[in-house]
């Protein structure tokens, strides 16, 4: 097997050095960024399409858990959390078979997070990593707010004065949501992270349930479990294995595959 494209983020300088430095000793691990936000973790991951990262939690602005909503299940990398979160987060972690390392760093703990990955990247092959680590964000969330779940629930519109708009219920307050605001969605297993206006609404619906309520020549299919509004597409970046990148007007990146990328050309006839 050839050396892990691997990321690793976290905002304090003198732990990611430390992390570089545990794992410059595996000869597997080949380290291709190092990341200080939440954001350049997106960007690297979507331009790198690294098999593993290691991801800090608890970072100013876009923390761990953001990061996981903001990239597509098909790209998403393995993931083990750096964390110095409380019992209740890790018991959801080991529910949902999530890696993580406690800080203060540990090398033995480190090796034993590194082989877990080799020994399932060589048993799974590029699996989708993407719903067990959203099926844990939302047990941790579940547990802080006691009161509801952060998993929202779609609801069917009442009447037609609502057609055309997506009801979320979220922590307990139902969101409106026009379809023409939603930038962009993505799968993963029986989630659907929603990307609308700043915002990402997790809930429970197919993908293609959700596409035969959006409007198809305003959304097309780019990837295996990801749609986007085409209104939201500043500019494509093609890449060299015949796949490209977009950019939207938010800001963010995504990964047009090779078998979507017709879906692409056609936005240009």
């Amino acid at each position: 097997m050839s050396k892990l494209k691997t990321i690793i983020v976290d905002d304090e300088p003198l732990a990611l050095n430390f992390l570089r430095s545990l794992l410059a000793e595996f000869p597997d691990v080949d380290v291709v960024a190092e990341c200080r936000n939440g954001r350049e973790a997106v960007l690297a991951a979507s331009q790198m399409s690294p098999e593993l990262m290691f991801l800090d939690i608890q970072m100013p602005g876009m923390n761990g858990f953001e990061v996981i909503k903001a990239l597509q299940s098909d790209v998403m990398p393995m993931v083990i959390f750096v964390t110095a979160f409380d019992q209740y987060a890790l018991d959801a972690f080991d529910l949902h078979a999530v890696d993580y390392i406690l800080k203060p760093l540990d090398p033995d703990r480190v090796s034993r997070a590194v082989n877990r990955a080799i020994d399932r990247l060589r048993d799974n092959g590029a699996g989708s990593y993407k719903a067990p680590l959203i099926g844990a964000i939302g047990a941790i969330a579940e547990r802080v707010s006691a009161a509801t779940s952060v998993e929202s629930e779609v609801h069917e519109p009442a009447s037609d004065s609502i057609k055309g708009k997506l009801l979320v219920r979220d922590s307990g307050v139902v969101k409106v949501i026009p379809f023409d605001d939603i930038d962009w969605v993505d799968a993963a297993g029986d989630y659907m992270c929603v990307h609308a206006s700043g915002e990402t609404h997790v809930i429970r619906i197919t993908l293609g349930e959700l596409m035969e309520k959006l409007d198809d020549k305003l959304f097309i299919r780019i990837h295996r479990s990801t749609i986007v509004n085409v209104q939201r597409v500043v500019s494509i970046t093609p890449l060299p294995k015949g796949g490209s990148l977009l950019e939207l007007s938010a800001g963010e990146t995504l990964k047009v595959s090779r078998n979507y990328r017709e879906s692409i050309r056609n936005l240009f006839r």
